[in-house]
């Protein structure tokens, strides 16, 4: 099999660590050309020099995903850059774990901010240009925990689960335009996710668990296998995690 990945235009939300980074570096390594979203700007301008440095191509765009608009500059500006969108992964996510009894509010809303509506918009902005192309790769992150319920983890686990249900949907609906889409649903990955949990006593039992994470290249290496089957194979869901997590 030759490489599928070569040439390809990627944008990639939550750009600046973990996944989406991971991401970026190793589809960058296969020949890609990266598009970086993220809110912290100057990472994903380091990240860039860095691959640039390396004779690769890389953007950076600082991104809020919970802004429509600024979804849509990310994606526009892969557009003005480089004429295509070959593949769109929504990675942008947090995970503020807290019993529903502690009402923790403003931390529910930042999810479904997040979460849901971040990754809506990376669809929305990004589908007009792929049912022109007749052509185009949607790959959604959800997590274990769109699978699993767990206590405290109610609200993230509702959104993760909304995140494969709109992947179906999407499934569904595009492939008129030659459009596959993907869902990847990692467990512990070694990532700066668990350190948006504010509650203390939730904190220490999920970083216990995250005592035995994978590192973040097996998502990257998951992304690219999708990425890689011909055109018609369509890699629909990868469920992932390290082989002694029980959850």
């Amino acid at each position: 099999m030759g490489n599928a990945i070569e040439g390809k235009v990627v944008v990639i939300t939550g750009a600046s660590s973990g996944l989406g980074e991971a991401a970026a570096r190793h589809l960058s390594d296969r020949g890609a050309i990266v598009v970086l979203g993220a809110r912290r700007s100057e990472r994903i301008e380091a990240l860039a020099d860095a691959l640039r440095a390396e004779g690769r191509k890389a953007t950076a765009v600082q991104t809020d995903v919970t802004r429509r608009d600024e979804v849509e500059c990310l994606v526009a500006e892969a557009l003005r850059q480089y004429g295509r969108v070959d593949v769109m992964i929504n990675n942008a996510g947090l995970m503020p774990h807290s019993p529903l009894e502690r009402l923790k509010v403003d931390e529910w809303d930042r999810m479904i901010d997040v979460n849901i509506k971040g990754v809506l918009y990376g669809i929305a902005a990004v589908l007009p240009a792929m049912k022109r192309q007749k052509s185009g790769h949607i790959i959604n992150v959800s997590s274990v925990a769109g699978h699993k319920v767990r206590a405290a983890g109610a609200v993230y686990s509702a959104t993760k689960h909304a995140v494969r249900a709109l992947s179906e949907g999407l499934r569904q609906e595009v492939k008129a335009y030659n459009i596959r889409t993907c869902v990847l649903s990692p467990g512990a990955i070694a990532t700066e996710l668990p350190n948006s949990i504010t509650e203390p006593d939730i904190a220490q039992a999920v970083h216990k668990i995250y005592e035995r994470a994978i590192p973040a290249d097996s998502f990257a290496r998951a992304v690219a296998f999708a990425l890689e089957q011909p055109e018609d194979v369509d890699i629909n869901e990868i469920v992932f995690r390290p082989t002694r997590q029980e959850f």
